[in-house]
């Protein structure tokens, strides 16, 4: 490891230009040493803090190299011991647990090897609740990232871990996974239930808003689905106008409200507010999502303006059924021609000719038709 790497963390704060690039430069020192990071975390500024952001790296980088609970119980140890602000380090599981998830949602470990790592992850904490927690929100996200509703009720509900997070396992964040868990699954009342429960907890962290708009969105197709989407959305841009995913689900609940001109603006918001700087691949994925999403609302919007764009309208309702009666003429016609299968041959011609005058009565009838419309559109 080079010469006093804590210097040049302090030397990077407030310059935005260099301040990732120390940050990751020194967590991988840390992790060429083999040595975890010492100092401590005063704050939950991931932006500005050099001491989160170099931790928040190095542990990144663990997790991709070894994607286990076992590495997650670990990472809480080292937060438990190196932040001592309660309100901070809170704020911290949730991020880093449930982040670290989504970047390593393609290792999913058999339920059977979580059973046997919990066993040695309460032993080596000395049975600490907030250790299990921590580990098991990180299994926890990477069910909820791969949409596996199921296995993700099922391990909320009753696995080994999830039990031993004790008092945590009643708060709101394990309460939204389980409304995601049960909305993914279309049990829809209980979803709902379980949504409301975890949004009126106080206060309520970004995760579990995000869970709860997420497990809305996903959830089966229900009466009210779209309003209630678009009312808890509206209820978050309020407080947080900057935050382009509460526009992403604002868009998408009014996409469903059918209030397609707002959902433009929404998402058209959402694309605006997404920060440039940032992991690559995560902007690159979520500007994806938010372009499909527009391109769908505008779609919509064409379909519905195509027959009411200014200076059209409409046919008049007895067009359709006056053209078909032209066409039933026809019709008679060419079954009277297709029954004289044994009739003589002047019979034939002269049923030839009555369907030859059938056509051209019709096609003279639906002309009119056509004709009298177009007069009548503005």
């Amino acid at each position: 490891m080079t010469d006093d790497p804590l210097s040049r963390l302090r030397q990077s704060v407030g310059v935005s230009r260099e301040f990732g690039q120390v940050c990751e430069a020194v967590a991988g020192e840390y992790i060429d040493a083999g040595t975890e990071p010492p100092f401590d975390i005063p704050s939950a500024d991931f932006a500005t803090d050099p001491w989160l952001g170099c931790a928040d790296r190095y542990w990144r980088r663990r997790f991709l190299a070894e994607p286990t609970v076992e590495v997650a119980a670990r990472c809480a140890r080292w937060l438990i011991d190196h932040c001592q602000d309660q309100a901070v380090r809170t704020e911290i599981v949730e991020k880093w647990a449930l982040g670290y998830a989504f970047i390593t949602r393609d290792t999913v470990e058999p339920a059977a090897d979580v059973t046997t790592a919990t066993g040695r992850i309460v032993r080596d904490s000395a049975g600490s609740a907030e250790v299990a927690y921590f580990a098991a929100l990180y299994h926890a996200g990477k069910l909820r990232a791969d949409f596996w509703f199921e296995a993700l009720d099922r391990f909320v509900s009753s696995s080994m871990l999830a039990r031993a997070s004790g008092p945590h396992r009643d708060g709101p964040l394990f309460t939204a996974l389980s409304a995601f868990a049960a909305c993914g699954m279309r049990d829809t009342s209980r979803g709902v239930a379980l949504v409301e429960a975890a949004w009126t907890a106080e206060p309520r962290s970004r995760e579990v808003t995000d869970i709860c708009l997420h497990g809305l969105d996903v959830a089966g197709p229900f009466e009210g689905q779209g309003e209630l989407l678009r009312r808890y959305a509206t209820d978050t841009v309020a407080a947080t106008p900057q935050a382009h995913l509460w526009w992403y689900r604002r868009a998408r609940g009014e996409r469903r409200c059918r209030d397609l001109d707002a959902a433009l603006t929404s998402i058209e918001t959402a694309l605006t507010c997404l920060p440039a700087q940032g992991a690559r691949n995560a902007h690159e994925h979520l500007q994806e999502r938010y372009l499909r999403e527009r391109d769908l609302i505008m779609t919509m919007m064409e379909g519905s303006q195509r027959w009411t764009a200014p200076g059209r309208r409409p046919a008049p309702r007895w067009v359709l059924p006056l053209a078909a009666a032209g066409v039933a003429v026809p019709i008679g016609g060419a079954v009277t021609v297709g029954l004289a299968v044994t009739s003589d041959l002047g019979d034939a011609i002269g049923r030839g000719a009555l369907l030859t005058a059938s056509l051209l009565a019709s096609a003279l009838v639906i002309a009119a038709v056509l004709r009298a419309a177009r007069q009548l559109a503005p």
